[in-house]
């Protein structure tokens, strides 16, 4: 299997910056005067930034699908300096992947006498930055692994800020604080929701019961967090109006092969054009590796079940 991501061409970089805002993963920015991939783990290879560049200086590249290698990554951005490990490993802070970031953290400080730059200092420099929403502590100045606050935050760099991976049952709020939720209290515990927007690869995804809404199922459901919702990690799309659908395809393979997503669930209104989003899950299946159960709801137009079937 196949998977698309970015490449960037320094020799034709300018640094000029036009595709960061377009990127919703935040994964690119501009180190010494050159655009880099600091995240090859959240770039998603829709490619929105390659139409920003005046230069071409960004294409897309397939390779194979392998699981994610941090101290691969990790060694690749060695040779493009100090700058661009320390965007990383901030960027790996940011988004909460603790894991890689003590993989990568790790292999530095095993490797601190060959590699090319003062490696205590990145680390120092990592351990010392805050995550949004959270605090850094300070315990040493030579620590291995740099501790991630379980945080509900929005990562600091270019990208979207809408679009930011954000974990939102595991917000922290300080003593004899409470967090508002208005009359009734929502049940969405990820963000973003919308299939364009969300990343495979972000960690609410790993293991979840998968729930596929389309657009409309919410706001004609009056009991959809209480009832529907409540457990499962939310994706939207309307199958109609929206655009790029081989893009939810793909994205829906990742989930089920990489992120092995539980089981699915996927809600649409009783529409005949809605059930095109029970097909673009389908399509999914059908191109991964990994079986999961699928269960179909269909809501009628004034909120009720009218079928409910595992298919």
């Amino acid at each position: 299997m196949k998977r698309d991501i970015i490449k960037i061409d320094d020799d034709l970089c300018t640094g000029c910056g036009l595709c960061i805002p377009n990127c919703h993963e935040g994964a690119l920015q501009i180190i010494d005067g050159k655009v880099r991939l600091v995240s090859e783990l959240m770039c998603d290879g829709l490619g929105a930034c390659i139409g920003h560049c005046p230069e071409g200086a960004i294409t897309i590249e397939q390779r194979e699908a392998v699981p994610y290698d941090e101290v691969l990554t990790i060694k690749e951005m060695i040779p493009k300096g100090k700058n661009t490990i320390i965007a990383h490993l901030k960027h790996m802070k940011d988004y909460r992947q603790t894991e890689f970031l003590k993989q990568g953290v790790t292999y530095l400080y095993e490797n601190r006498d060959s590699v090319p730059f003062d490696v205590e200092a990145v680390l120092r420099e990592v351990h010392a930055h805050q995550v949004p929403g959270g605090h850094s502590h300070h315990h040493g100045e030579h620590q291995q692994h740099i501790p991630v606050k379980e945080v509900a935050s929005q990562p600091k760099g270019c990208g979207c800020a809408g679009s930011a991976p954000v974990d939102l049952t595991k917000v922290v709020t300080a003593p004899g604080e409470s967090v508002q939720q208005g009359d009734v209290s929502s049940a969405l515990g990820n963000w973003p929701v919308q299939m364009h927007l969300i990343n495979p690869a972000a960690g609410y995804f790993k293991r979840a019961d998968l729930l596929v809404a389309a657009d409309c199922v919410a706001f004609a459901a009056g009991n959809f967090h209480a009832e529907y919702l409540k457990g499962k990690t939310l994706v939207i799309a309307c199958p109609k109006l929206d655009d790029g659908k081989e893009v939810y395809v793909e994205k829906l393979r990742r989930l089920i092969d990489e992120a092995g997503v539980n089981t699915i669930t996927v809600m649409m209104m009783e529409v005949p054009c809605c059930s095109g989003l029970l097909q673009l899950v389908q399509a999914a299946l059908a191109s991964a590796t990994r079986k999961v159960p699928v269960k179909m709801m269909i809501i009628g137009i004034r909120g009720e079940l009218l079928q409910e079937q595992w298919v």
